[in-house]
Parts: structure tokens; sequence; C-alpha cells
């Protein structure tokens, strides 16, 4: 896979605030309706890596002037199992569901793992 561009980084998250946009206007959902928080679109829950929503989720490429911690709070209140199972996973159509499921249930788990991380971090005087 070729290295992406500053501005190809920039164009992803443009289109993934559209798609979260449009994501509560929409009455049928499927695991291709999610802008899920990698670079490149992930085909299963598998390749939801920890790495790789480190990587976007950290992006200096993001939009906004947020805090890291600001940004990944943000995302965790989209993706978080308690709002996500209850106004999002029952517009997934049926044969998408669990998967869909699975999936923001790791980019969860990943945002909090990536939240502990930086607060342990900065406990530690690593960053800031």
């Amino acid at each position: 896979m070729r290295q992406l561009s500053k501005e190809d980084v920039v164009k992803i998250f443009e289109e993934h605030e559209r798609r979260w946009a449009r994501l509560a206007s929409m009455d049928v959902l499927s695991w291709h309706s999610f802008p899920w928080p990698m670079l490149k679109q992930p085909s299963d829950p598998e390749q939801l890596t920890y790495i790789e929503i480190q990587a976007y989720v950290l992006s200096p490429h993001q939009p906004g002037d947020k805090t890291s911690k600001e940004r990944i709070k943000d995302y965790l209140r989209k993706w978080h199992p308690d709002r996500f199972e209850t106004k999002v996973l029952p517009r997934v159509r049926e044969d998408d569901r669990e998967k869909v499921k699975e999936g923001a249930g790791t980019v969860a788990r990943h945002l909090n793992k990536l939240l502990s991380s930086l607060s342990s971090s900065a406990e530690n005087g690593l960053f800031g």
C-alpha cells in the first residue's frame, strides 16, 4: 500500500465527518455505512487493530484543535457500547448486526486503552 499524503489523510477525515452526519438520518445501516476510525476501510472486526486506530485518532492531520485526550473522548462517545447498541445497532441490517456490534466493541476497547495509556504517560511526565 502506498504512503498516504497529508491531503489524502485530510480527505479521509472530511469524508468520515460527512458519513457520521449522514448516519443519523439513515434508516438501514451496514458494516460499510460506518466511518471506522482507521485510515483504510476495514472489511471485518479483526482489521480494527490498536495500532491502526491509534494512528488515526492521534494523527496530526485531524481537523480542529482538540487535544489528543479530547479527541479520544469524542470518539468514545460515538462508539461507546451503551449508546451505540441502543441508538445505532437496531438500525443495522440483521445480517451485519453481529459484525458491527463486534467492530464497535473492538473500537471502544482500543479507544479506552489509548486513553488509559495517554493518561498514564502524562502522569509519568512523558507528554506535555
